[in-house]
């Protein structure tokens, strides 16, 4: 198969990386900026022990080359409705694609623009940031991608991507209820996003001050109740988890949210909080440290549309999650 990688960051240009190694025909649709240094440097991969150094093929908007069987997007949400342009030419009847991203919305998004028969769900886990080369740097060991129909159930289809992208280094799964597993990942990265918003830094800077170690699993106890409300109950050995990751003492993690509202960049705070707390209100399921987060979120936001800098700066710098 014929694969396309939308993004080639943190998320999509480890992925595609580890396909291209395991010998997959994988081409890479970015922006001329990322291109020129993907061109320059090469696609790299640091740490953990790890040095890649990829030569990957590359195309943009303006010279895709033709139609793609796998199309898997791996953008952040804000860049979403660009990378939908972009992408419309390699996107043919036969066509499938997997999108990687926070939340829920971006589905809508993809399904009006290619068909929901088109598009599958998706959930990655990976612990990789950029660095100011532009190189990849793995944080932490866990890679792995699950992916279903948006319907459920199983399908030719599904296994056939499934299959070609395993062997690559990472683990890949089917899921019966994709929809179900996007919202336990949207719990969790919405939970450790909002902590580290509110507290202005890690896991570790939270458990660290009184009081601190309740605050995330109060966060988790609320978007779990969004959760369950929607119809996608998460167990209780999965929230486990999610509260033992927060409240983990001296833990430098953090959402990938988190490192773009400390470096001053946008951040996906529509996405993935501005949609849960208005799925939130039209189920009458009350988050207030949600809703905390959403608005410190938007004011952030609101400060670079008005050409301000962030105010403040976190005292730490922690890991990444996505």
């Amino acid at each position: 198969m014929r694969i396309l990688v939308v993004g080639a960051g943190a998320t999509g240009g480890y992925f595609g990386a580890r396909l291209q190694q395991a010998g997959r025909d994988v081409t890479f649709l970015v922006r001329p900026g990322r291109a020129e240094v993907l061109r320059g440097r090469g696609l790299r991969i640091t740490g953990l022990g790890d040095d890649t150094v990829l030569t990957p093929r590359l195309v943009t908007a303006a010279t895709v080359d033709g139609r793609y069987d796998v199309v898997l997007v791996s953008v952040k949400a804000t860049a979403l409705p660009a990378a939908i342009e972009d992408v419309a030419a390699a996107v043919g009847p036969g066509t499938t694609v997997v999108p990687f991203l926070n939340g829920m919305a971006h589905l809508a998004a993809l399904n009006a623009r290619f068909g929901a028969d088109a598009v599958l769900g998706g959930v990655v886990r990976v612990l990789t940031t950029l660095n100011a080369e532009g190189d990849i740097v793995r944080l932490g060991t866990p890679a792995d991608i699950v992916i279903g129909e948006q319907r459920g159930g199983a399908s030719a289809r599904v296994e056939r991507v499934a299959e070609v992208l395993s062997g690559a280094g990472f683990d890949v799964a089917v899921a019966p209820d994709i929809l179900r597993a996007m919202w336990h990942k949207w719990v969790f990265i919405s939970t450790l996003g909002a902590l580290n918003t509110l507290v202005r830094g890690a896991v570790g800077d939270a458990v660290a001050v009184t009081g601190g170690d309740d605050l995330g699993p109060r966060i988790a106890a609320e978007a779990a109740a969004v959760a369950a409300a929607a119809g996608h109950p998460v167990p209780e050995p999965v929230l486990g988890q999610v509260r033992a990751f927060v409240t983990r003492a001296g833990s430098a993690d953090t959402a990938s949210l988190y490192r773009d509202l400390a470096a001053g960049q946008p951040t996906e705070a529509e996405q993935i909080f501005g949609d849960l707390t208005a799925r939130a209100r039209a189920f009458g399921v009350p988050t207030p440290l949600l809703d905390a987060a959403t608005v410190a979120l938007r004011v952030h936001e609101r400060r670079l549309a008005a050409g301000a800098g962030p105010a403040g700066t976190p005292r730490s710098e922690p890991a990444a999650a996505a």
